[in-house]
């Protein structure tokens, strides 16, 4: 992956640090004025991005700089001030499911049913012209280009039958065995089908802080310990809201005479997700705060924070095309 091109101070100190091999100052964090905007997101991802494949363009040895204490320091700072905005979002969603039932699964089950907000992929179904497709495609390739590699951080961190549940559904998730169909690798040949570029990071500077935040905080939550339960959480809400909506989207990428391989993506997960949402709520989250009760509420602010920064994505999203198309008209 590429450096970004920075979108403020905290984020140029961020590549300006790794481009150069200057050290990484903690302090920075001190300049931030909004620990959900662009800025702030953008240092984040590109610091959490060294523990998955690494950045082109590092002036130190990338291995070194993943481990760098002071980039760690930083990158702390940052998920801290993260981590507290996202408990202050969440504490009323969390609250409702709670009173809505007394079993956790049933309470995950509430909080999706509550979730509410506008439908990203209704719109991609039925409105969205194949420009917004495509564009809709390079936003979610941060994520789904390294699909599903954050939750594998939890493993050694989950034992016995969270484990198993756990570890069967990321087999589904890279492929059950076969290379091929592993859902980063399909989601890249989607990607290319529709005439883009399938290289990690591609499309990060096009990537908007809504979007960048729903990708952080799936990591934020996998790579800390104490945050295992939070992370089943998220996994949990984020397979229960997939099933549905990748029927619409595929739908949509027919519509608009996108090749079938970039919908092919979209159908794999209409019938896999529909079986992980089981999965990850019963036998993950369930099993787990039988093992741990007092992680029910980790469980539970997890899968709110993704249903929050989903739903903020999504409104972003749809506002912009709403935006720009206004502006066609006028314009014409």
């Amino acid at each position: 992956m590429r450096l970004p091109r920075p979108r403020g101070p905290v984020s140029a100190h961020v590549v300006d640090a790794l481009a150069t091999g200057a050290r990484f100052d903690p302090d920075q964090a001190s300049a931030l004025e909004d620990v959900l905007g662009d800025d702030a997101q953008l240092a984040l991802w590109i610091l959490l991005q060294l523990h998955f494949r690494g950045v082109e363009g590092v002036a130190d040895d990338a291995d070194d700089r993943e481990w760098d204490p002071d980039a760690i320091a930083l990158r702390r700072r940052l998920e801290s001030a993260f981590e507290e905005r996202i408990r202050e979002l969440v504490v009323d969603p969390v609250a409702r499911a709670r009173e809505a039932a007394d079993d956790v699964a049933d309470q995950v089950f509430a909080l999706v049913d509550g979730a509410g907000g506008p439908s990203l992929a209704a719109y991609l179904h039925r409105e969205a012209s194949r420009d917004e497709v495509l564009e809709f495609l390079r936003q979610r390739s941060v994520y789904h280009l390294k699909e599903s590699d954050a939750h594998s951080f939890v493993l050694p961190r989950v034992g016995g039958e969270v484990k198993v549940a756990l570890a069967e559904l990321q087999y589904d998730e890279y492929g059950a065995g076969r290379p091929d169909r592993l859902h980063s690798d399909l989601f890249a040949r989607a990607l290319d089908a529709a005439g883009l570029d399938s290289t990690y990071g591609a499309y990060v500077d096009e990537t908007t802080a809504e979007t960048l935040a729903v990708d952080n905080l799936i990591t934020v939550l996998a790579v800390q310990r104490r945050l295992r339960a939070a992370s089943l959480g998220q996994l949990a809400a984020f397979e229960a809201t997939s099933s549905m909506p990748c029927r619409k989207i595929a739908a949509g990428i027919e519509r608009v005479g996108l090749p079938a391989e970039v919908a092919a993506y979209f159908h794999e997960h209409i019938e896999a997700d529909a079986v992980h949402e089981q999965v990850a709520i019963r036998s993950i989250c369930g099993a787990l705060v039988r093992q741990e009760p007092e992680l029910a509420e980790d469980v539970l602010v997890g899968a709110a924070a993704y249903l929050v920064l989903d739903r903020r994505a999504a409104e972003s999203q749809l506002t912009a095309w709403h935006d720009a198309r206004l502006g066609s008209e006028v314009a014409s």
